[in-house]
């Protein structure tokens, strides 16, 4: 059975905002193995867009950015929205029933499928289909935003913490 788990750069005051901070290379460098592993990503329609960036090779693009590319390309996406009619090369589109949906992909996958964004992971997280978060807390305070928990604070245990780059640490929970 899959396990969801919901990653992102966090500032110090909890927001995450993809344009305010970046990962560095070390950091980067540990996203581009994640996504090698990962039996697939979950997206909302947002940062599905988003990520889209990745399926167009760019020309400024160093050896990681090509590295993190490939994989992007090569795992399965499914895309929650009600809005979008279609979706791009290796994604699924989820329209109705998203509990049911996300139960089926759980129970017919092995491996770990990222949960990317937060209102996506609100909704997952209401239904408590989401097995792990993972907070990439860097020093950054940004003062407002989009919070990492953009709906319910579950209770969670602290599972395991680890220096990723020199400024970052990760974080990883799971519901008590």
């Amino acid at each position: 059975m899959a396990r969801l788990v919901f990653g992102m750069n966090q500032s110090l005051d909890g927001y995450v905002d993809h344009m305010s901070f970046g990962p560095r290379p070390a950091l980067f460098r540990h996203f581009i193995k994640e996504a090698e592993g990962q039996a697939g990503s979950l997206y909302g329609r947002h940062v599905y867009e988003l990520m889209r960036y990745w399926d167009d090779d760019q020309p400024d693009w160093d050896a990681d950015r090509h590295a993190f590319a490939a994989a992007w390309r090569r795992q399965p996406k499914w895309v929650v929205s009600r809005s979008l009619e279609s979706v791009g090369p290796n994604a699924t589109l989820i329209k109705d029933d998203l509990e049911r949906a996300i139960r089926r992909l759980k129970a017919g996958r092995d491996g770990e499928i990222e949960v990317a964004g937060p209102t996506l992971a609100r909704s997952l997280t209401e239904l408590g289909l989401i097995d792990e978060y993972r907070i990439y807390l860097h020093p950054v305070v940004l003062g407002s935003g989009t919070p990492y928990f953009a709906g319910p604070q579950p209770p969670l245990r602290l599972m395991s913490h680890d220096r990723i780059d020199e400024d970052v640490i990760r974080l990883s929970y799971v519901p008590a």
